[in-house]
């Protein structure tokens, strides 16, 4: 196949910040909520959207893009169908890791440790809290199942549209809610010249604590 394009040679200089490990907060949620609100005010698109890595129980990883939708000091959320690959592989395997990529800060921020599914109560205020046809979506699709066509999608839909038809809000579907993920690790990845990229990794020492330390580029 012919190549258009020489993507060998597409290069991009980072030169925009640096970062040391006298200039990152000494907790790293803190230090996230200083990157996150520099990216959301720097009106980058969906600056909460990142990738969530998982693997099966033999090891398969998949990855995919999610929301943050909340983070707290007890971790970062999301939601999603709990039958969907990404549920099947976390019921599996409970580790995982979520990837930020903010490109025009020419910053990144990966995230590792174990996730948990948040209350009932917590997905249910999530869940009546999107718009409607949000609410109808979850209720129609049987995430990652096969499908014959398009068609049979928007069968589902009105279906679910019928179903509820009268309703102000949808109740919970049984299968659909949020999952945390606690953290262990953060790793803060600044671009630089020569691409000698500054990396700061913290590493949970015990319940409270962090050890920070440089990595090389």
């Amino acid at each position: 196949m012919e190549m258009l394009i020489d993507i060998a040679a597409l290069r991009q200089n980072y030169a925009l910040h640096t970062l040391s490990e006298s200039d990152v907060a000494p907790d790293p949620f803190e230090q996230f909520r200083i990157w996150f609100h520099e990216a959301v005010n720097s009106q980058l698109p969906e600056p909460n959207a990142f990738i969530l890595a998982t693997a099966d129980a033999g090891g398969r990883p998949g990855a995919r893009t999610v929301l943050l939708k909340e983070f707290t000091i007890d971790g970062f959320v999301f939601y999603t169908n709990y039958g969907s690959r990404k549920g099947q592989e976390l019921t599996e395997n409970p580790n995982a890791a979520i990837l930020f990529m903010w490109l025009e800060l020419q910053r990144q921020v990966r995230i590792e440790g174990v996730v948990e599914k948040v209350s009932a109560a917590e997905s249910l205020a999530y869940f009546q809290s999107r718009p409607r046809a949000s609410q109808i979506g979850a209720w129609a699709s049987q995430q990652s199942s096969v499908v014959n066509s398009r068609e049979d999608i928007e069968r589902c839909q009105k279906e679910v549209e019928a179903r509820f038809d009268g309703f102000d809000v949808l109740p919970l579907p049984p299968f659909w809610g949020g999952y945390r993920l606690k953290p262990d690790l953060f790793e803060y990845w600044q671009g630089r010249e020569s691409r000698l990229h500054d990396r700061i990794v913290y590493r949970r020492s015990d319940e409270s604590n962090w050890e920070i330390s440089r990595l090389m580029p």
